[in-house]
């Protein structure tokens, strides 16, 4: 070992015994992954079998720095073909409840549990969500959003550790590691099911009050 490497490591552990003797247990090290890092990390992975049938990582899109940030579930077809979260019909009307909020798209920051399209849009599988979902988790992380809207049951479920159906969840405020997170229904179920936009409506008045 070089003596300027013994050097640092003295000097780590006279910090370390200064934080011990001032009470302090915990040493925080800022993370120095920013968002173009992990995207740069993600469009490289190969962690699940998803990567054999993707046409591109949707990794995610918005304002780095957004207050509000949405989290679906997984890619659909148009959103492999384009390389980005939200585009296809759901993405539209996502949208128009965006604005509806009086924000634009440019505002927030949408992403998804899984990066990769399922094929055929199949529900993601628990191995799939268990080889992913941390990517998201940094996504948070490095947004710092004030509030997370969980966009249906996976996604609910996913970032909450909760088996409870979306229809009991939604509309009440949860918490995701000191974020508000409010889960609501998935705008591509709103699609079947029109009659539920007005309760996804009263969950983004919520989260309008609390942004």
């Amino acid at each position: 070992m070089s003596s300027e490497l013994e050097d640092i490591l003295k000097s780590i552990r006279s910090y370390v015994e200064l934080e011990k003797a001032a009470g302090i247990n915990e040493v925080l090290l800022k993370s120095p992954v920013g968002l173009d890092a992990l995207k740069a990390e993600v469009l490289k992975c190969r962690a699940c079998g998803l990567h054999k049938t993707r046409i591109n990582v949707v990794f995610g899109a918005g304002n780095q720095k957004a207050a509000l940030m949405f989290v679906g579930e997984a890619p659909g077809g148009d959103e492999d073909k384009q390389g980005l979260p939200f585009v296809g019909r759901a993405g539209q009307l996502l949208t128009k409840i965006i604005e509806a909020m009086g924000l634009g798209r440019q505002d927030v920051y949408i992403a998804n549990i899984l990066k990769c399209r399922p094929p055929n849009n199949r529900p993601p599988l628990p191995d799939e969500i268990a080889a992913c979902e941390n990517n998201v988790k940094r996504q948070i992380k490095s947004i710092r959003p004030k509030v997370i809207v969980t966009l249906g049951k996976f996604a609910s479920q996913t970032l909450l550790k909760s088996e409870t159906p979306i229809s009991i969840l939604r509309g009440k405020f949860q918490e995701y590691e000191g974020t508000k997170v409010m889960p609501t229904f998935h705008p591509a179920y709103l699609l079947r099911n029109p009659n539920e936009k007005k309760h996804v409506w009263q969950d983004m008045k919520k989260v309008m009050k609390e942004l």
